[in-house]
């Protein structure tokens, strides 16, 4: 072996060791998990879900909620921060899909700024309207929307979440009209139609199961392909009549671009392994997750399919940050 061979062998062993060592001694430090939405979210219930697992593996973690524009703030926060593995951050299809098409000028690049871990969960969004609303099913919705343009308001978990982007592809279907009131999550959207102060929003089905089965709100159609178990008696938008209308709300875990590969294995893998744990997988398959746990690269590809998707949507849509 001549000296360039070896100098360059010696290299690779020293990094592959110092990687080791890296991964050894990690976590040393508490984990910030940060979360773009309010407290009581899909988001934040998966932030805390994971915060548990992690803590009951030897980490040490603490959640910290950061709203604002539909995640931008805490994902930027995010791109700043150092790739050590001890900035995390669990955001929805939104922080890192819609956003990129939505913002002309976003402050951060899902691509550019971030290493995916995992798509955590995903649930389907469902059409809510408060209990006294008069509709009771979706022509009686659609009727009602149509013989009142501008009268029905619609609340989002912010601008650009799929709970927007949902109720813009059902106005472009049904040719109705309505006011768009983007709040700072969903739990906010939520409790406004539950005191009926809006008409109607879509909300990820997985936070407002309790709240339907409670009789506080009332479901018209979820947007999955298939009814959900939880809830057998609400049918989907399309067979209702809505053509292939399929939104699938997502949560994903994610570290600053440049985290060594050895800490983003070990946080995938206890990650991954919490929430497969059966308690866990009891707690989101009740309220209407499926858990996904994907790999490091099968996510970042993931990524990238749905933010090429989400930009067109917009663009057909004209959807724009209220």
């Amino acid at each position: 072996m001549n000296n360039k061979r070896r100098m360059i062998w010696m290299l690779w062993v020293g990094a592959l060791s110092l990687g080791q060592v890296w991964a050894q001694a990690y976590p040393s430090k508490p984990v910030k998990i940060m979360v773009p939405f309010v407290a009581g979210g899909t988001s934040d219930i998966v932030a805390r879900a994971i915060s548990q697992k992690l803590n009951e593996a030897g980490y040490t973690t603490v959640v910290e909620n950061r709203p604002g524009a539909n995640g931008s703030i805490a994902a930027e926060a995010l791109a700043k921060s150092p790739n050590d593995g001890y900035t995390l951050l669990v955001g929805s299809i939104g922080t890192f899909a819609i956003n990129m098409g939505l913002y002309k000028n976003p402050k951060y690049d899902v691509m550019r700024d971030f290493d995916a871990i995992s798509v955590a969960v995903r649930t389907p969004n469902v059409l809510i309207v408060p209990p006294n609303f008069p509709a009771n099913n979706l022509k009686e919705f659609i009727d009602f929307a149509r013989k009142n343009p501008g009268k029905v308001s619609y609340g989002s978990s912010g601008s650009g979440s799929s709970d927007h982007l949902s109720a813009e592809m059902f106005k472009l279907q049904t040719q109705t009209f309505g006011v768009h009131i983007p709040y700072r999550g969903g739990s906010a959207a939520q409790t406004d139609i539950m005191a009926g102060n809006i008409e109607a929003s879509f909300q990820n089905f997985g936070t407002v199961v309790p709240y339907i089965k409670a009789g506080r709100m009332k479901a018209l159609g979820v947007t999955s392909r298939q009814r959900m178990p939880q809830l057998p008696d609400v049918p989907t938008l399309i067979e209702s009549g809505m053509k292939d209308f399929d939104v699938t709300s997502w949560q994903a875990v994610a570290a600053p671009k440049g985290t060594p590969p050895e800490i983003i294995r070990k946080l995938h893998a206890d990650i991954a392994k919490g929430l497969n744990a059966p308690d866990m997988t009891q707690r989101f398959n009740g309220l209407g997750f499926d858990v996904v746990t994907n790999t490091p690269s099968e996510a970042q590809a993931f990524f990238k399919a749905e933010i090429e998707r989400w930009t067109m949507v917009v663009k057909a849509s004209g959807a724009t940050v209220d």
